[in-house]
C-alpha cells in the first residue's frame, strides 16, 4: 500500500512536472524560433515593415488624389475633339461680311437673346457680364436659390443687391427656389434639379422657337461681339459650344484656352433643356473668357469652395484658412493643391506648378477697363485680395 501508494503519488509528481517542463520547452522552443526570425531580418527588412510601409500609407492618405489624377491617362480616354470652327471679327468689318467669312448668310432682323443663370454669390462676375452683354439681350433671365449645391442654406445674394442691377431691370426674369437641403446627397442632384427650375423660369420670360438661348455659368462670359454675330447670321448650327479663354483668379491667370462648357441654342419648344455638359460636336473659338474664382474678398473664395459641386476636393480644413487662400492667389497655385486635370502625361506634365503670370489686359470685357480703379483685383499685378 505504502509503496502502491508512492508509487502513484511519484507518478502524478512526474507527470505534472513533465506538463510544466513541455510548457517550458514549447515556450523556449517557440522564443528559439522568433530569434531565428528576428535574425535572420537585417536593418533594411525592419526600415520596411515599420518605417516605410507606414510612410506609404500616410503618403497615399496625403496625396492620394494626386496620384490618382496623375494616373488618369491610364483609365480614362480623352473626349472625342471638337469640330473647331474659326472665329472672323474685326470692328471695322460688316456684318454682312463676316457672316460669309463663317460660311453663314445674313438675316434681315436679328433673333432674340435670352442669358439664363443659375446664381450663387457671384456679383462682381454677373455685373460684368451683363455691361459686356447687355445691348444684345432680350431678357436676363436669372434663378437664384436659398441653398448651396452641397446643401448649405445661404442668403438671396442677388435680391439683397438688385439695386445695382437697375441697368437690366426691364429686361429681367428673376425668380428663386427652395433648396432641398439633402445631407449627404451628390451635390450634382441639388445642380440639377435647378436647373430643370430654369427651365420653366425661361418659359416664363418669354422664350420661343429660334430665338437664341446662352447656357452657361455667371463666369463663362461669351464676347458681345460673338454674340451680335449669331444673332445676325443665318444658317449657324442648332446648337454650339463656345470656346473661352480660361483663366484663374483673375485676367492675370491665362491657364488655357479650352474652356468649352459655354453654349449657344436656337431654341426649340419641348426639345432645348438647360445643361452644362457637352451637346455638341461643333465649338467656335475664342469667344470669350471664363474667369473661374475671379473674386473681390477671400471669403468669398472660401465660400465657393464650401458651396459648389466639387466640395470633395476640401481634403483637409487648412485648404480653407484665409492666408493660406491669399497665398495661393498670388502664386497662382491650385487652391485644392490638385493636379492638372488632362488626360496625357505630356499635358499633365506640362501643366505642373503655378501658372505663369500674364502682362496682358488685351481684349478684356470692355466694362472692367472703363471701371479699372473698382476691379483692379482681376487686373494683371493686383492679386491681394480685401479680407471682406
Amino acid at each position: 500500500m505504502m509503496a502502491d501508494g508512492g508509487y502513484y503519488s511519484s507518478k502524478k509528481t512526474d507527470d505534472i512536472c513533465e506538463d510544466v517542463c513541455g510548457k517550458e520547452t514549447r515556450a523556449a522552443l517557440s522564443m528559439s524560433r522568433l530569434r531565428c526570425i528576428l535574425r535572420g531580418l537585417d536593418f533594411k527588412t525592419f526600415m520596411l515593415l515599420f518605417v516605410l510601409i507606414p510612410t506609404c500609407i500616410f503618403a497615399i492618405y496625403l496625396h492620394g488624389q494626386k496620384i490618382s489624377y496623375f494616373l488618369r491617362p491610364l483609365w480614362e480616354s480623352p473626349p472625342k475633339p471638337f469640330h473647331d470652327i474659326p472665329h472672323y471679327y474685326h470692328e471695322n468689318v460688316s456684318m454682312e461680311n463676316l457672316c460669309k467669312l463663317h460660311g453663314w448668310g445674313i438675316r434681315e432682323f436679328p433673333r432674340r437673346v435670352f442669358d439664363a443663370v443659375l446664381f450663387s454669390n457671384e456679383l462682381d462676375i454677373l455685373t460684368i457680364r451683363w455691361n459686356e452683354l447687355y445691348p444684345y439681350i432680350t431678357q436676363f433671365v436669372l434663378l437664384e436659390s436659398n441653398s448651396t449645391f452641397t446643401g448649405l442654406p445661404k442668403p438671396l445674394v442677388f435680391a439683397g443687391n438688385r439695386d445695382q442691377f437697375k441697368f437690366a431691370e426691364p429686361r429681367l426674369t428673376y425668380g428663386t427656389i427652395g433648396g432641398r437641403f439633402r445631407k449627404g446627397e451628390n451635390p450634382f442632384v441639388e445642380e440639377a434639379y435647378q436647373r430643370v427650375a430654369l427651365d420653366q423660369l425661361l418659359r416664363i420670360a418669354g422664350i420661343s422657337d429660334d430665338d437664341l438661348l446662352i447656357m452657361s455659368d455667371v463666369d463663362e462670359i461669351p464676347s458681345s461681339h460673338t454674340i451680335n454675330l449669331l444673332r445676325w447670321c443665318d444658317d449657324i448650327p442648332p446648337v454650339l459650344h463656345l470656346r473661352l479663354k480660361n483663366y484663374l483668379y483673375s485676367f492675370e491667370f491665362l491657364m488655357d484656352n479650352k474652356s468649352w462648357r459655354a453654349s449657344v441654342h436656337r431654341y426649340q419648344l419641348g426639345k432645348t433643356r438647360y445643361a452644362h455638359y457637352r451637346q455638341t460636336d461643333d465649338i467656335l473659338a475664342d469667344a470669350g473668357w471664363h474667369c473661374s474664382f475671379c473674386f473681390r474678398h477671400i471669403n468669398e473664395f472660401i465660400f465657393k469652395m464650401k458651396a459648389y459641386s466639387h466640395v470633395d476636393r476640401v481634403r483637409f480644413s487648412h485648404y480653407l484658412n484665409q492666408n493660406r487662400v491669399q497665398d495661393v492667389i498670388c502664386k497662382g497655385a491650385d487652391l485644392f493643391d490638385m493636379l492638372p486635370e488632362e488626360y496625357t502625361f505630356k499635358e499633365i506634365i506640362g501643366k505642373l506648378g503655378p501658372i505663369p503670370s500674364s502682362h496682358s489686359a488685351v481684349h478684356l470685357p470692355a466694362f472692367i477697363l472703363n471701371n479699372a480703379d473698382d476691379y483692379k483685383f482681376l487686373l494683371p499685378g493686383n492679386c491681394k485680395r480685401e479680407s471682406g
